[in-house]
């Protein structure tokens, strides 16, 4: 069996030692839609489960650290935060060429698009239903208590957004295939807004309704949080921030032409980008008064991630479909952020 990114021998012998009641594993398939971390599911005679592994090439450093992954879900499974359940972690890179962990199938959908919502398609007072849920699962999120749940050394909250900026202008150093005088300019606007201080939380890192699973049918029920991949401790309001650049809002043509996270909140009933903030804003109790920087960060690091997608596809190192317009996307996003910046 020949499936980019994994070798199935050495799998199926690790399995056999680490996983041995899953039963005998039958086959494997690479779970399409991934643009980061990739996704695969493995049959085995006893169970459905689900291997995660980084990239195949143009790894950044501290991106796409599986054992990070891992180690959230592992802490979060206990919690009201709905994650799949974790399975096995492996280190050793000689198995299948990257680290990756095991983790249990979930009966759910990733829905970028409205037509991935179902045929007939769901009536607005559900899809509206399902927007809430998003806000409150996400605040649920923000509301554990890290320490108790094992994560007090899960990251740095002092400083959290300025090294965030720092962080993500390395990327951007390592990732770039070209030159943009407006990002520049972009790094320098946020640097001089940066919040001077922060409620801390867990937070995801990139957040969003495509990042979850729905159950489809009768209600649209948000199974489990996936991609946890940036998580860490930090400044919530970059989560809530984060989620609203992904956000479509109807009669948005230009983010239309941004290829990340589908249409599906154009369809109806779904709350706009503002009734989900003030959503969140109620069910958190958070202040959310200084949201345009959130917004504008949130553009800006998409802008980056994007642009290390289309650094990647320019290596022929991605597997998947839709990548050839994505390098269009960033400075789109770049301007968006300027524009959120412009508000009072």
């Amino acid at each position: 069996m020949t499936v980019p990114g994994i070798d199935w021998p050495a799998l199926v012998a690790w399995m056999g030692r680490n996983v041995p009641d899953a039963g005998e594993p039958l086959s494997v398939s690479l779970i399409s839609g991934g643009r980061s971390n990739l996704t695969y599911l493995v049959e085995a005679r006893d169970r459905r489960l689900v291997l995660r592994r980084p990239p195949l090439g143009h790894v950044l450093p501290t991106a796409h650290d599986m054992r990070r992954e891992w180690r959230v879900i592992s802490a979060l499974a206990p919690t009201p935060v709905p994650v799949p359940a974790p399975v096995a972690f492996c280190g050793d890179e000689s198995v299948i060429g990257a680290p990756f962990y095991l983790m249990g199938y979930v009966e759910g959908v990733a829905v970028r698009t409205r037509e991935e919502l179902g045929s007939p398609p769901p009536s607005p007072e559900r899809t509206r239903r399902l927007s809430e849920r998003l806000a409150e699962v996400l605040a649920a999120i923000h509301a554990v208590d890290y320490r108790e749940v094992g994560l007090a050394d899960f990251g740095r909250p002092e400083g959290y957004m300025a090294r965030q900026l720092d962080r993500w202008g390395q990327q951007w150093e390592r990732s770039k295939t070209t030159d943009l005088p407006e990002y520049d300019r972009l790094v320098e606007r946020l640097r001089e807004r940066l919040p001077a201080s922060s409620d801390s939380t867990l937070v995801h890192g990139d957040y969003r309704l495509d990042n979850t699973l729905i159950k489809l049918g009768d209600s649209l029920e948000i199974m489990a949080v996936v991609d946890w991949e940036m998580s860490t401790l930090g400044d919530p309001l970059a989560d809530l921030g984060l989620a609203l650049t992904y956000w479509h809002d109807r009669g948005d043509s230009e983010r239309a032409g941004i290829p990340v996270a589908g249409d599906v909140t154009v369809a109806p009933g779904f709350m706009n980008s503002a009734e989900f903030a003030a959503h969140y804003a109620k069910v958190s109790g958070r202040d959310i008064s200084d949201l345009g920087f959130y917004v504008a960060f949130g553009n800006f690091k998409l802008a980056v991630i994007v642009e290390g997608i289309h650094a990647r596809f320019r290596q022929g190192k991605t597997v998947g479909e839709g990548f050839d317009r994505i390098g269009s996307a960033v400075p789109t996003l770049i301007s968006r952020a300027h524009r959120m910046l412009d508000q009072p």
